[in-house]
């Protein structure tokens, strides 16, 4: 009987998510077999069709892939020693962790141009070290994107990792090295698959965040455009709400593609759990 008045709690959640979020994704993916009366596949087709329109959604992959990839390669270590302070040091670090997501995306973005853009920070470094002869461009490039959207998301990956880190005991790993392991073998054979959950939810976060970003790729791609731009164009610029919805439904599939394989891939390397 408890039981059963402990889910009672849970009823205002599930409506306010059924009503905002889950009708409107079921609407909004129904639309999109559906034009003039008659069930179809058109707008699918159109869009796979178009090498521009494939163009984008490549770019956007690989921009959340590099993005992913390289959370996890600054993040990982950095969780780990913070994992491994004390308690005024890690609140103190994972503060300034956190402080870039207190900042606005636009004000982030207007930053890295300055430090990107042709006579910026980066540019004249290199002109002045002789690295290259004159500026290259890095601004309204993925590549900016990419530096943008790290910037942004990595202290989501930090944060979980952190979290799982600090529950891992210590004397595992001591009990590694004790029994001949190196410092790295210790830590890739035991830390590494006792974090894969954290692991997979901060590349999952990371990689859904930078697929559907908006600003950053729109101030720091330029006219280099990314799906979740290219779906802003289509519905507020072109008016063309069929085509976004088509967009928008590639991306939550994309999504969901996404979470599965990386919960096999979990599966696969940790499959006690």
């Amino acid at each position: 009987m408890k039981i059963n008045k402990m889910y009672w709690l849970l009823l205002p959640g599930l409506l306010f998510l059924t009503v905002f979020m889950l009708i409107p994704i079921i609407l909004t993916i129904g639309s999109t077999f559906v034009q003039e009366g008659k069930p179809t596949l058109e707008g699918y087709l159109y869009f796979f069709r178009d090498a521009y329109f494939n163009r984008i959604l490549l770019t956007t992959l690989r921009v959340s892939v590099f993005t992913t990839v390289i959370c996890i390669a600054l993040g990982y270590p950095v969780a780990y020693y913070i994992s491994r302070l004390g308690t005024r040091k890690k609140g103190i670090l994972l503060a300034l962790s956190i402080f870039p997501l207190l900042t606005s995306p636009v004000v982030r973005s207007f930053s890295w141009m300055i430090i990107l853009g042709r006579k910026g920070l980066v540019n004249n470094a290199l002109v002045a070290t002789g690295i290259v002869d004159k500026p290259i461009e890095i601004l309204y490039t993925p590549t900016a994107m990419i530096i943008g959207l790290v910037h942004l998301f990595l202290p989501l990956i930090i944060i979980t990792l952190v979290g799982v880190m600090e529950n891992v005991d210590s004397e595992l790993i001591r009990a590694a090295e004790s029994l001949g392991a190196s410092r790295f073998t210790a830590l890739r054979k035991v830390l590494f698959p006792l974090t894969i959950p954290g692991l997979i939810i901060g590349s999952v976060l990371v990689f859904v965040g930078s697929l559907t970003a908006y600003t950053t790729p729109a101030l720091l791609g330029g006219k280099e455009r990314v799906i979740s731009t290219f779906l802003y164009q289509n519905a507020m610029t072109l008016n063309d709400w069929y085509l976004a919805s088509v967009i928008a439904t590639i991306m939550i599939l994309i999504t969901l593609v996404v979470v599965g394989l990386m919960n096999k891939v979990a599966t696969k390397l940790n499959p006690k759990g």
